[in-house]
This record gives structure tokens, sequence and C-alpha cells, in this order.
């Protein structure tokens, strides 16, 4: 039987480009750089799905090391990806908005041999909501209140 979890945060809009977050206990603030017309008090918002991405995957590797009792001594994360700047600011239609793609190499600490590694990666892929949500078409709808 499935055990369904819903997750809520609220958020709100303030001058220039600055969201107010609050997600549980905390308020985290997304923003753009100077450069972008911002205050740069917090990184934008892919930044902010890079960083949900890495935490994901992160609490799912060591949930798997914990059961597995694998000795995972840390793991460093680069994600990085590339969209189009001219699609948000309305100036072509020519791609998509999202990204063309998200790379993720991982550094694991572990005395795993390489292709334990990659059998821990592969189950990191198969479990974690993060990447399961942008791999695949999650239905998004937005309304007016």
């Amino acid at each position: 039987m499935a055990k369904m979890k819903t997750v809520s945060i609220e958020a709100k809009l303030g001058e220039k480009f600055k969201v107010e977050v609050k997600a549980g206990n905390h308020t985290i603030y997304v923003d753009q750089p100077q450069a972008g017309g911002g205050a740069d008090e917090g990184p934008n918002p892919i930044e902010y799905l890079f960083t949900s991405l890495a935490g994901c995957i992160g609490t799912v590797a060591r949930i798997i090391a914990t059961q597995k009792r694998i000795k995972l001594n840390g793991m460093d994360m680069k994600i990085e990806g590339v969209f189009d700047t001219e699609i948000i600011l309305g100036k072509s239609k020519e791609n998509r908005a999202g990204l063309t793609g998200i790379n993720v190499t991982l550094n694991i600490d572990s005395d795993m041999t390489k292709e334990e590694k990659e059998a821990f990666v592969e189950e990191i892929e198969s479990r974690c909501p993060v990447s399961d949500n942008i791999e695949n078409v999650t239905p998004v709808k937005i309304a007016v209140m």
C-alpha cells in the first residue's frame, strides 16, 4: 500500500525579483544577480532546482548506504545545465524555456569498486523523487486565486 505525503511551500514575490519562500520552519529567498536586475539575495530558480536535485541525491545516497551498511564517507556533486536566456526575456521562441539537459557528476568517497558505485548510482536514480520529477512529465497546474 502506498504511503503518500503532501509537500507544500508558500511564497511571496516582493520588490524586483526577490521571492520569499516559507518551507517548513525555514525562510529562503530566490533572487536574480545584480547584473540581471535583482539584489542577489538568494540563488536563482535554476540554481535552486540544482540544489534540490543535489539534496535529493545526497539524501537518497545516505538512506541506501545506511540500509545496505555501505561505508559512505561523503560525496562531491557537480550539477550543470544550459538554457536559452532569450526565451525567459521574451526575445525568442526558438527553443524551449527549460534546460537542454542536466549533467550530474558524482565523486563518491567510499571503498566500493567502480561497478559497485555504478550500481549504487543506479539505485539512487531509481529512488530520487526530484530526478524522477525532472526526467518524467509531472503535471503542473497554475491557477489564480
